[in-house]
């Protein structure tokens, strides 16, 4: 048996899989997130372990005998955060999460310096790790002074799990203190933040071995025998392992809360200025590029709070058969953009509002807005050298078929849904443990699942939409220049 823990934002999936990759049970661990001020966003790390012992608990009630067969772990999490260590290993604050954007002036002092963009390949976002650490330094140099470790929130867990300082080069890849290309620390990069390698984990590929699991909790778990835990992977990249995402070409879109144009890479192709991710993909010598927007679901999940309507009533009430956009735009910055404006203090705005426009007519222009904001995505991976033919559909998002309708005619291609079954990123985790404890063959392990069915886009629609996508573009512009 092969264990995934996936640390996401809103709860800790724990997931086994057996030697052929058949899921025989999953459990989830909840968490919530704090927002002390405007634009901060932030989690204890002590929650992460409380979640991840509510998951494995609620698998070991259901499948003791399976998990005490464990032979490895792999690890998926949300990237980006900023977990400050002591010499002790004592967690200094809060770990700063990666749609966290206080550090919008570091990171654009980061930024200005052209050795960020040529050795990362990559823009500095306020949501990456090493701008979030200039602002520690700024604003609390008593914390700053006793960083002795700054760890990813996945390898956090990894932390209590094996007792090692290790990541994996996706993660690590959205960090901005990775030289991409070459799969290492920068030293020189490293030093602009006063910090040192010393300060950083061990890196290895996501496929290796990274630790084992320490035997008070094998104990605890019932787990007898060695274990196994993976370089594993951030939260994107794992998806991509559970997707089977991993030959050149092959691309995903994933709508949770943070919506994912997602394209795996032979090469590495950094093309900083279109704000599109190029960064190391979990199997060796495999790189990818994404685009990211800051709110998918997040976007309908803030209508649903406002409206007083779950998420999925509000798509029942859409229907599953496309409609032409209504003429009300929805601009989905409610915490800011990353692709492709890199814009932390952008917020959202509906355009376009008449005494007409239902609850019906609003949730259509939030789906559009986010389905919008992928195409923006699509077209920066475009000029950063890379095509899409069409894209598999990932996240709680993916249960609407409107939205996929809605996303397959703005896009121009057409949209696959996986057979049922559960290939995201604890999936994915499974699979890098289960590499890592065999030495089985990635690209053999890492296979995509079959196609339960594909959304076209809607010809008829085509030429409507393509409109309202150039408005829609032509928004950002005339917003940006009220609110800066």
């Amino acid at each position: 048996m092969y264990l995934g823990l996936d640390l996401g934002t809103s709860g800790v999936k724990a997931m086994l899989i057996d030697g052929d990759q058949k899921i025989i049970g999953s459990a989830n661990g909840s968490l919530d997130v704090s927002r002390p001020h405007s634009g901060w966003s932030e989690q204890e790390p002590s929650h992460w372990i409380r979640a991840t012992e509510e998951a494995v608990s609620g698998l070991k009630a259901k499948h003791p005998k399976e998990l005490a067969a464990v032979k490895g772990i792999g690890l998926s999490g949300q990237m980006h955060g900023a977990t400050l260590l002591d010499a002790e290993d004592k967690v200094l604050r809060p770990c700063i999460l990666w749609n966290d954007t206080r550090s919008f002036v570091e990171a654009a002092a980061l930024d200005s310096d052209p050795r960020f963009r040529r050795l990362t390949g990559n823009i500095v976002f306020p949501g990456f790790t090493a701008p979030k650490l200039a602002w520690v330094a700024k604003h609390e140099p008593e914390i700053f002074a006793k960083v002795a470790k700054v760890l990813l929130p996945k390898d956090y867990l990894r932390l209590w799990l094996t007792g090692e300082h290790i990541s994996e080069m996706s993660d690590s890849a959205g960090t901005s203190w990775l030289d991409t290309g070459k799969r290492k620390w920068s030293s020189e990069l490293l030093a602009v933040t006063g910090l040192d390698e010393k300060q950083m984990p061990h890196l290895i590929e996501g496929t290796e071995q990274g630790g084992k699991l320490r035997g008070e909790l094998a104990s605890k778990w019932g787990i007898s025998g060695s274990v196994v835990v993976a370089g594993g992977a951030g939260d994107n990249a794992a998806s991509a392992c559970g997707m089977g995402t991993v030959s050149d070409g092959a691309a995903f879109v994933s709508l949770g809360t943070s919506g994912v144009l997602f394209a795996a890479n032979a090469a590495y192709l950094p093309k900083p200025e279109s704000a599109v991710h190029a960064f190391c993909h979990a199997l060796p010598n495999t790189w990818h590029q994404m685009g990211v927007i800051l709110s998918a679901t997040d976007a309908l999940n803030w209508h649903s709070s406002v409206t007083g309507k779950s998420a999925a009533d509000l798509t029942t009430e859409l229907g599953e058969t496309l409609k032409a956009p209504s003429g009300v735009t929805f601009l989905p910055y409610l915490s800011g953009e990353r692709t492709p404006h890199n814009d932390a203090v952008i917020r959202g705005a509906f355009i376009g509002l008449e005494h007409e426009s239902s609850r019906v007519v609003l949730t259509q222009a939030v789906l559009e807005g986010v389905s919008f904001a992928i195409r923006d995505n699509l077209e920066a991976l475009r000029s950063a050298g890379t095509d899409i033919s069409r894209v598999t559909a990932i996240g709680g998002g993916s249960r609407s078929r409107y939205w996929l309708a809605s996303i397959a005619t703005v896009l121009g291609v057409p949209v696959d849904l996986p057979a049922d079954g559960d290939f995201g990123a604890a999936f994915g985790a499974a699979r890098l443990g289960l590499i890592a404890a065999t030495g089985a063959d990635p690209v053999g392990v890492c296979t995509p699942p079959k196609t339960a069915g594909t959304i076209e886009p809607v010809a008829a629609l085509s030429g409507a939409y393509e409109d309202s996508y150039k408005g829609y573009r032509a928004l950002y512009p005339a917003i940006k220049s009220l609110q800066h």
